[in-house]
């Protein structure tokens, strides 16, 4: 680590030269925008509080995801965001990538890049909003894809379109004991 708090480089090549492909392509690219990580080890890199994400984790491992097409999820970013538990299976039903922690008071988007997390994001807020259905989400999410590879992203992919919370938003839930 540097007296910047962040990873130096060298370590970073090192770890990266026996990652696989998309993973090594999405570190290269978050490190080109946020610089090098805070923490870094053989299995994830992390950032944190970088641009809007609380957390920002690459990991090695490639999850294969096909919604809305065949890729692979290397990329997590996370928000302080509470949702409510009635919301819960809508979120799963809409995109598996979509984690909520309760406890924490989180929601996090992994895929393989920045622009698809903001998208799905900001999607997930429409649902918990009650703006959207699961069904109208996921079509919006496919078409915005489809702009995106003609090179014409829309604004949902490229930052967050709704106002963070700056409020605790974990829930500690109860003790039955």
């Amino acid at each position: 680590m540097n007296r910047s708090g962040r990873v130096d480089r060298e370590s970073v090549e090192q770890i990266l030269g026996k990652w696989p492909k998309v993973s090594k392509q999405a570190a290269e690219t978050t490190m080109k925008k946020y610089g090098p990580p805070h923490e870094a080890s053989p299995s994830r890199l992390i950032w944190h509080n970088n641009g809007p994400w609380k957390r920002t984790v690459i990991y090695a491992e490639e999850v294969e995801h096909h919604f809305p097409m065949p890729h692979h999820d290397v990329l997590e970013q996370y928000i302080s965001y509470k949702v409510p538990v009635e919301k819960f299976d809508d979120l799963a039903a809409f995109d598996g990538s979509v984690i909520v922690d309760r406890t924490k008071g989180e929601m996090s988007a992994r895929c393989e890049g920045e622009e698809a997390n903001f998208l799905a994001l900001n999607l997930a807020n429409e649902i918990v909003q009650g703006k959207k259905d699961v069904e109208t989400a996921r079509r919006i999410y496919g078409e915005a894809m489809k702009q995106r590879q003609a090179g014409n992203p829309p604004e949902l992919m490229q930052k967050l379109l709704f106002p963070l919370s700056r409020e605790y938003t974990g829930e500690v839930d109860r003790a039955i004991i």
